[in-house]
């Protein structure tokens, strides 16, 4: 139900407070003018005209900068639950702020109705036959309550952007049966195979892919710098199956394939829940341009939908998208991430979900199940988990990782993982559905005009079918051999043209 927004700074909300606003209305309204109205009749009747026609959308204001629909009278009437959501998920954001900002703009905003609702008035007893005196006196009250509701509507859209910045760091709310705590606390779910017993030294994949002439990282770090590399010979092939044997296997379960657009708009990015200018950021944004790369389909996917309302009939709707990653990686260091394990760029395939919020819950278990059934068809072994709220990002509601053994690293990594989103980011990019007729309206949802009923936000959920260096990394560690061979996994086979072993060049 409650969706707020990324984790921004709120330092810049946090240095300045709303202006008195009633004190600025009364001052306005008896500061004296300038100049006197023109005596002509013509020049009179014009500004009259000017200063007291009815006001009905407001004005005198630039529009603010996107904003999510944040349902802040459930964030009031919660704060409890808000508050408790915040602390389990280690979130920055600052909730007092929020109520307070909430509070001063539901008084500013009752002010410039106020106003308006004066202006309108004065507007309507300019309508009929008055002494010149009179309307000279309407005419001068009608231009003190314009720029007084100039002014205060110039704080509204201040004080509105102000708390959408701070209300947008609030994180989504959470499944109640998610742990609580940080990533230790995460629980396994499920587990799939055993570990591999070798009867002879483990090679990693580095080594792997140096003897069958996969790789070349070195190459690579002088055109790109670190963390890029070349797939080589049967490297190439393997990739181009992961990818084509995902899609096809996905698309069998209903899902549409895309190729999605590499390069978006940052707000698009921001919408999702992504943070493309904060310290450490994980996007790689584009100089002098609104633009990023994208780390992860879901971010593309998830805005071919943006601003529309969907039709009932046509939920689920479910993608299965094919795209290259791109991601700073800001802070990763260490062994753990050698080789292909943390890179800059990859190729990745995302299942992407539309859904009624009544589905979600039961998309996410169908989006794990594939991801189980795929690594289990592969012979992986891998193990599921149930993330503690500490290790949820902002946007996930729940999140099931997998993790898969990784012999030549000797531990296990994640590979994929799956989350549901609920409405946290359809509030953000604008994404609705409009109920059947025969479709119950949700408890809150208010009486809405015609007999189709009011509009609802979709659900969003996502997941990794294939996040290709992760996988080659498992296929090369868990099916190598003694002599130096890696056998292809069966399902992968026809997506090589037959080729069932990978074995050393011969020099």
């Amino acid at each position: 139900m409650l969706t707020c927004g990324r984790f921004l700074s709120s330092s810049a909300a946090a240095a300045s407070t709303p202006s008195p606003f009633r004190n600025l209305t009364l001052s306005l309204l008896r500061r004296p003018h300038l100049r006197l109205l023109s005596s002509s009749a013509t020049a009179s009747a014009a500004a009259a005209a000017t200063a007291v026609e009815p006001d009905t959308k407001g004005g005198g204001a630039g529009k603010p900068q996107w904003k999510a629909a944040i349902d802040f009278k459930w964030i009031r009437e919660n704060t409890d639950a808000v508050a408790a959501n915040i602390r389990d998920r280690n979130s920055a954001a600052n909730l007092d702020l929020v109520l307070q900002l909430y509070d001063e703009y539901l008084a500013l905003q009752k002010e410039v109705e106020r106003l308006r609702a004066e202006r309108n008035a004065v507007a309507n007893k300019m309508k009929g036959k008055l002494e010149p005196s009179v309307r000279q006196a309407l005419v001068e009250e009608g231009k003190n309550l314009k720029e007084g509701l100039i002014a205060l509507e110039e704080d509204l859209v201040q004080l509105t952007d102000k708390l959408q910045l701070e209300a947008q760091s609030i994180p989504n709310t959470t499944h109640p049966d998610a742990p609580v705590g940080g990533e230790e606390s995460s629980v396994v779910r499920k587990e799939v195979g055993s570990q591999r017993n070798f009867n002879f030294t483990i090679r990693d994949h580095l080594q792997l892919g140096k003897e069958l002439d996969l790789f070349d990282f070195d190459a690579a770090a002088e055109v790109s710098g670190s963390k890029f590399y070349y797939l080589k010979n049967e490297a190439v092939l393997l990739e181009m199956a992961l990818v084509n044997w995902a899609i096809t296997e996905v698309s069998k379960k209903g899902f549409t394939p895309l190729i999605t657009p590499e390069i978006v708009r940052s707000s698009v990015v921001e919408k999702c829940g992504f943070q493309p200018r904060a310290q450490n950021t994980q996007v790689y944004s584009i100089d002098n341009s609104d633009q990023c790369l994208i780390g992860t389909a879901e971010i593309s996917v998830g805005g071919i939908h943006m601003d529309s309302i969907l039709p009932d009939s046509d939920l689920p709707r479910k993608y299965v998208a094919y795209s290259h990653c791109f991601r700073t990686e800001a802070g990763a260091a260490g062994a753990a991430t050698r080789g292909l394990y943390r890179v800059h760029q990859f190729s990745k395939v995302e299942m992407f979900v539309f859904c009624r919020p009544e589905e979600s819950n039961k998309c996410h278990e169908e989006l794990i199940t594939i991801e189980e059934e795929l690594y289990a068809s592969l012979g992986l072994h891998f193990k599921t988990l149930d993330m503690a709220t500490g290790d949820l990002g902002a946007p996930a509601y729940r999140k099931f990782d997998i993790e898969a053994w990784m012999p030549g690293l000797d531990r296990y990594g994640e590979i994929s993982s799956a989350s549901n989103c609920t409405d946290y980011q359809s509030r953000r990019l604008g994404i609705r559905f409009r109920p059947s007729p025969a479709d119950p309206p949700p408890a809150n949802a208010k009486k809405g005009k015609g007999s189709s009923g009011p509009t609802q936000f979709v659900h969003t959920l996502n997941a990794t079918a294939v996040a290709v260096p992760r996988l080659i990394i498992c296929i090369l560690e868990n099916f190598q051999q003694e002599d130096g061979t890696v056998v292809i996994p069966e399902p992968l086979r026809p997506f090589m043209g037959g080729l069932e072993v990978l074995s050393p060049k011969t020099k």
